[in-house]
């Protein structure tokens, strides 16, 4: 996301506001309505940047809450967004969510198509991974840019199915479910981004590229691969309300198993994921403070490359990609941290500054503070005897460091939000890195707060 699409949204977002005061709700609050029936959100998705060029298309929210009863929880759900850049990026994705569609169960269902034409790729295992910002600022010898050496591209076909019933009311529950991950990696088509320019075209440049002819990424994993994960666990939930909770807590324990036999490759693995979020009340209503900590490692087998990035939560959040960017460690680089096991934490205050009601809908504006992390815990072990003693001089003076002492990758910054009947939330959060090896900063414009 770049300044256009953040003036674009905060643009639509302030006329919502404004026209709020113009009908005479101010900013004092009042008793919040219950909804019943249909509600529905959406937002234009609009961006532009000059490597993937313009991205146009919608995401709508649609919540069923029958009676109202048990407002703010809803008894369906249907989110369906659509997306493109007319450089060829983009995402389908539908998924539906529900406790009343088999009784006594909450049913989470997926079906995502995603394309990446430049996603960041930056080695494995935390700063034993050099990034050199300056290098991908710079030109080759032919005078074309860099700036996508750390990147590759990938089509995900993601599919899947989770259930969670309840052992000891809705506080204690099982979970369990299906996945399907069908990756196809290969080099950013730069063939493609530089056609039609004149002037300011892109390197044949590749870290991954690299990376597949020194044999630091196997041949066999190179293209990527499909998999099919089968998923056990519990969940300990005792939030006062998902969307953004005032206390509580939410611990989860995932088991995942990745057999060959479901797979299209050669490759089996066990993962374990244990995430813990906690929340506190510091004035009723209006501010409150949350934390996140969370562990993933592999526990056996081998597991590829293109797999280890993956984030994994409890439905209905979804698995996003690996630590750093918006979804983990905001203001550093996207997948930054890479490893067989990681952990990343978060704190984070929250303060509501406008509760009101517009044209019978509840609207709340809320700004937050932050600090997250995170880091490499398990080494990923690669064959590294392929790599050049002395690099060429069109790459960077250093791509890993083995000596690197792995240490928290850390970002801060802060965010605000809009949210429409509590369920639906539009963040915007912008985070700084800590450290230049990691990045500079980051803008991020989302659906609900990070957790």
């Amino acid at each position: 996301m770049n300044k256009l699409s953040l003036s674009l949204c905060l643009i639509l977002l302030l006329s919502f506001t404004l026209t709020a005061q113009e009908n005479g709700t101010g900013s004092s609050p009042k008793e919040e309505k219950v909804k019943t029936g249909f509600s529905l959100g959406g937002v234009p998705v609009v961006a532009y940047d000059s490597d993937i060029g313009f991205k146009y298309g919608a995401l709508i929210n649609l919540y069923w809450y029958g009676d109202g009863s048990r407002y703010p929880m809803y008894d369906h759900s249907v989110y369906i967004e659509w997306s493109r850049t007319t450089k060829g990026n983009g995402i389908n994705q539908i998924t539906y969510d529900s406790d009343k569609l088999i009784p006594g169960i909450r049913s989470f269902f997926e079906a995502s198509y995603l394309t990446e034409k430049a996603l960041d790729f930056y080695g494995f295992n935390g700063y034993q991974a050099v990034y050199d910002a300056d290098f991908e600022a710079s030109t080759d010898q032919h005078g074309d840019a860099n700036r996508l050496y750390y990147r590759h591209s990938r089509q995900l076909l993601r599919l899947k199915a989770d259930f969670q019933g309840e052992i000891i009311g809705q506080k204690l529950r099982w979970l369990g479910g299906i996945a399907y991950y069908g990756n196809s990696i290969d080099s950013v088509d730069v063939d493609a981004l530089n056609e039609g320019k004149d002037e300011d075209l892109l390197s044949h440049n590749s870290l991954y590229g690299n990376y597949v002819d020194w044999g630091l990424i196997p041949e066999d994993q190179a293209e990527g691969g499909g998999h099919t994960l089968l998923k056990a666990g519990l969940v300990y939930d005792t939030r006062d309300n998902e969307p953004n909770p005032f206390r509580g807590i939410w611990t989860e324990m995932q088991l995942h198993y990745a057999p060959a036999f479901l797979s299209n490759t050669d490759y089996s693995y066990t993962r374990l994921v244990l995430t813990h979020r906690q929340y506190f009340t510091l004035i009723p209503q209006w501010m409150n403070l949350a934390y996140r900590l969370s562990y993933q490692g592999k526990l056996s087998g081998e597991m590829p490359f293109y797999m280890m990035p993956y984030l994994f939560n409890t439905a209905p959040k979804l698995t996003s990609d690996g630590v750093g960017g918006s979804k983990t460690v905001r203001g550093i680089l996207r997948n930054r941290v890479v490893g067989e096991g990681f952990a990343y934490g978060n704190i984070e205050l929250r303060g509501k500054i406008l509760r009101t009601t517009v044209l019978n809908q509840n609207l709340y504006i809320a700004l937050s503070a932050f600090l997250d992390g995170g880091m490499v815990t398990q080494k990923y072990q690669f064959d590294t005897s392929g790599l050049p003693g002395n690099l060429p001089n069109h790459l960077p003076e250093q791509l890993i460091d083995p000596d690197a002492k792995e240490v928290p990758h850390l970002g801060y910054g802060g965010g605000i939000h809009f949210a429409l009947n509590q369920n639906f939330i539009v963040t915007v959060d912008y985070g700084f890195a800590a450290r230049k090896e990691d990045g500079n900063s980051g803008l991020y414009i989302n659906l609900n707060f990070l957790f």
